[in-house]
């Protein structure tokens, strides 16, 4: 019972910052409408605004959880639920803005995705896994035209992701430098971000060949039709040989004004990072606080 109130508190400590700019996608444009209500919440001093969308899916079914790593290094012989709880929290701080003459914002963020077998009693309900990944961006606006679509922001960013295990075996971490580019045409708006990951040491490497699943960047696609949103992200290897990635499906829609149904869909690899090289497919129903758009 702890966990849950832990995770409610957490969760609704984000409705207020979810109000900001609540009212802003209710505009034809909605990405336009947000980047303009974050720049606008930018000049108040030490306000936390929503990054990517935060939600609680208390119902998920994954059709392969991986139980090897935990037998195999903790001599744990439980094996895991395939029904499991979801959660994502995410947000970003406004750190300095107009760094190139009146453009360019830079910003803190961080977000957290975590995997409770909260339902496995034998195994004392623990946590699968959690993915930590804080990172640094400057955005610039734009206001370009690039084939029939409006770009409407690029940005440029670093970003860590870890799952903070202490086991070396269990660990895995890694480090890349990005840009993203926003584009939006009507209720359609689309994020390319490519990426590049930092060189390690192979004896503090973790996970080498994660390019191999996880690929060299991802492409997000949003279309808003009335108080519904559709997202889809595809991650590719680009490879003829060997082909990986993966796709993640949503779908939401207003339950009030502060709290949004919502239904995910994913198929493919590194879903989490303990799990970066195993196929897993899962689909689970919440509730969502804020979301892309």
């Amino acid at each position: 019972m702890a966990r849950w109130i832990q995770c409610g508190l957490m969760l609704g400590a984000l409705a207020q910052a979810t109000v900001l700019y609540g009212e802003a996608v209710k505009s034809e444009a909605p990405l336009e409408a947000r980047l303009t209500t974050l720049a606008q919440q930018a000049d108040s001093p030490w306000i936390i605004l929503p990054y990517r969308p935060n939600y609680i899916m208390p119902l998920t079914y994954s059709s392969h959880p991986n139980n090897l790593p935990l037998r195999e290094l903790e001599g744990d012989k439980e094996e895991f639920d395939k029904v499991e709880v979801k959660f994502q929290l995410s947000l970003m701080l406004p750190l300095a803005e107009d760094l190139a003459g009146d453009n360019g914002d830079l910003y803190a963020a961080y977000s957290q995705v975590s995997f409770w077998n909260a339902y496995n009693r034998d195994a004392s309900s623990p946590f699968r896994d959690t993915n930590y990944e804080p990172e640094m961006f400057v955005l610039f606006d734009t206001d370009v035209d690039v084939a029939g679509f409006k770009n409407r922001a690029v940005s440029f960013g670093a970003v860590h992701q870890s799952n903070g295990r202490g086991s070396e075996d269990l660990s895995r971490s890694w480090n890349r430098l990005y840009t993203s580019t926003l584009l939006e045409r009507g209720n359609f708006a689309m994020k390319v971000k490519p990426w590049w990951r930092l060189p390690e040491d192979s004896e503090d490497d973790n996970n080498p060949n994660i390019d191999r699943y996880v690929g060299y960047g991802d492409v997000a696609a949003f279309y808003k039709q009335g108080e519904q949103l559709f997202s889809a992200t595809v991650r590719n290897n680009l490879r003829s040989s060997g082909n990986k990635g993966s796709v993640e499906l949503g779908w939401s829609h207003p339950l009030h004004k502060r709290l949004k149904w919502f239904v995910q869909y994913f198929n493919g690899y590194a879903e989490c990072l303990l799990d970066y090289d195993q196929h897993n497919q899962r689909v689970g129903v919440g509730l969502m606080l804020s979301d892309w758009l």
